[in-house]
Order: C-alpha cells, then sequence, then structure tokens
C-alpha cells in the first residue's frame, strides 16, 4: 500500500465512523475543497507570505488536501496517475527552453 492509499483508507475510515459519506457528493466535496482554500488565502491577507502562522498554513493544506482525496475517490482517480498525467502536459505547455525563469503563461511563451 502506498502512502496515498494509506491516507485515504484512514480518511475513509474516519469518515464512515461519522456516517458523513451521504454528505460527500461530487459537488459538495468541490465547494468544500474551495472554502478551505480560501481559508487558506486568508491566511496570508494583508500580510506577507513570511509573516503567515506556518501552523494555521499547514492545518489548513491538510484540509484542502483532504477533501482533494475525497473528491478523487468519489471518481475513482488514481491519485498518483492523474498527478503524474498534470505534471506530462503541463510539461509540454511550459518546454524548459520558452519557460524557464519566467511567470509567463503557456499561451504567452
Amino acid at each position: 500500500m502506498n502512502d496515498f492509499d494509506t491516507i485515504v483508507q484512514e480518511l475513509l475510515k474516519f469518515r464512515n465512523e461519522r456516517d458523513w459519506e451521504q454528505f460527500h457528493n461530487a459537488k459538495d466535496l468541490a465547494l468544500a475543497l474551495n472554502v478551505e482554500a480560501g481559508e487558506l488565502l486568508e491566511l496570508f491577507l494583508w500580510k506577507n507570505a513570511a509573516d503567515a502562522n506556518q501552523e494555521k498554513v499547514r492545518e489548513e493544506l491538510a484540509d484542502v488536501l483532504l477533501y482533494s482525496f475525497l473528491l478523487a475517490e468519489k471518481y475513482g482517480f488514481d491519485l498518483k496517475e492523474i498527478m503524474l498525467e498534470k505534471i506530462a502536459k503541463n510539461a509540454e505547455k511550459y518546454p524548459v527552453e520558452k519557460a524557464r525563469g519566467t511567470a509567463k503563461k503557456y499561451n504567452e511563451l
């Protein structure tokens, strides 16, 4: 069992013990993910990145990842597979020789 599988199994156990699957449809998981991402962003609002409370960033990042894992599980996505596929797609959109050292979007390279 890989690390992702271990996390998902623990997360599903936590969810199932509380009978929360009934609330975890794809739409609501996506909304919850967005809410948690907003809470993560709020930690940086009106301050320098270095001034954000790292412990709170850690907690909110975990929430974002956990909802992402639940949404992937809902659709039967293999986390490793979809992330590696996305990295490969991004490598095509952002070739090193054009993208190195610039923050331009792929359509501006």
